[in-house]
């Protein structure tokens, strides 16, 4: 845990304080969309999954994030076609 939360720190603006990215964490505030992209790039997660709060739909957003790009565009066009047969 402590290993992310440096990363974090490291990666977001010097101008960010701990007390900020506290309040990140407890959603009192949301960081701007800049910030929220160098967090995701930090902990190496896809921006979407910073705004989940789904866990499914959390561990699919990361399960194809760690496929490659053609991997991942075959595997969602396979889904959607599943989705729209009504599964």
């Amino acid at each position: 845990m402590k290993l992310i939360k440096t990363r974090v720190e490291s990666a977001v603006a010097p101008s960010s304080s701990r007390a900020r990215i506290s309040r990140y964490e407890l959603g009192v505030h949301e960081p701007p969309i800049a910030t929220a992209r160098q967090i995701a790039e930090a902990l190496r997660v896809p921006l979407p999954f910073l705004y989940c709060d789904d866990d499914d739909v959390a561990a699919l957003l990361l399960a194809m994030f760690e496929m490659s790009k053609s991997a991942r565009r075959e595997r969602a066009k396979d889904y959607l076609k599943a989705l729209a047969r009504g599964m």
